[in-house]
């Protein structure tokens, strides 16, 4: 049997988790010097989190240990279970790296049990969406190879976009350049930004004001959807207005396939 695993960041509500046998790894972050580990999509209140950003809380986020892998991964491995983790991308945060180290110290241990990593060069549902779908190919009864290897050949199909108010708290984050963050310092432009090829954000375009970033998300995804009945997701930092606004058009624009819509959860939701 095959138990996949993934991390706080990918943004799975608590009834697809257990629909799927799913198990996360639980990521921590600080408000106002306060720690807060969230240990299920359900206990994070959103409007609280973000309303605290807005009001000038101090959220820091810390790079994962291996240490936070080992004792989940070796509980699976003691049922005689095989290991696939699917994480955040590398390209933003280096805990897809740590659950390799725990997957390299725990072979030794276990050489009779299969351990896979995998580096979803996403986050939020861009992530979320790729752990689903290892769940589904798992519960068809495809192997740890066959579903790592087909999720690896398409990681550069996974289209995640996004657009922020600003771009204050991904520059102080480190997660852009400053240079990049003065595009948004001006005249309402709203930038929509993009997980490039290595994981990173990158800039992709730019909107004057929220309602036309919206449009050209809806447009991007006219652009590069290729089936229209496919799952799709929205996350957002506290606007749900915004959020049902996206949905609504996407439908507009012909998505017939389901869409997952949540709070951005709050590890990586600190920098957006």
């Amino acid at each position: 049997m095959i138990r996949i695993f993934t991390d706080t960041a990918a943004n799975l509500p608590s009834e697809i988790l257990q629909s799927y046998g799913i198990e996360f790894v639980p990521l921590s972050y600080s408000v106002n010097g306060e720690s807060a580990v969230q240990t299920a999509m359900k206990d994070f209140d959103g409007k609280t989190f973000y309303g605290a950003m807005r009001n000038g809380a101090e959220v820091q986020t810390s790079m994962a240990n291996m240490n936070i892998f080992l004792d989940p991964f070796r509980r699976a491995l003691e049922r005689g279970e095989d290991v696939l983790y699917i994480g955040i991308s590398g390209g933003i945060s280096g805990t897809s790296h740590a659950a390799y180290l725990a997957a390299e110290e725990l072979k030794k241990q276990y050489p009779d049990r299969k351990i896979v990593t995998i580096n979803s060069l996403a986050a939020s549902l861009g992530e979320g969406l790729q752990v689903i779908e290892a769940a589904e190919q798992a519960e068809k009864g495809a192997s740890i190879e066959e579903i790592a290897e087909d999720l690896t050949a398409r990681l550069q199909q996974m289209c995640q976009f996004f657009t922020v108010d600003d771009l204050k708290y991904l520059r102080k984050g480190g997660r852009i350049s400053g240079a990049s963050a003065l595009v948004g310092s001006l005249l309402q432009i709203k930038p929509i930004l993009r997980g490039n090829e290595e994981g990173k954000i990158v800039l992709f375009d730019k909107a004057r004001g929220k309602l036309r970033a919206i449009e050209r998300l809806v447009s991007i995804y006219k652009e590069r959807a290729i089936d229209l009945d496919d799952l799709i997701g929205i996350s957002h930092g506290d606007c749900p207005g915004e959020a049902l606004r996206l949905e609504t058009k996407l439908r507009e624009a012909g998505h017939r396939g389901p869409i997952l819509l949540v709070p951005h959860e709050p590890v990586t939701g600190a920098h957006v």
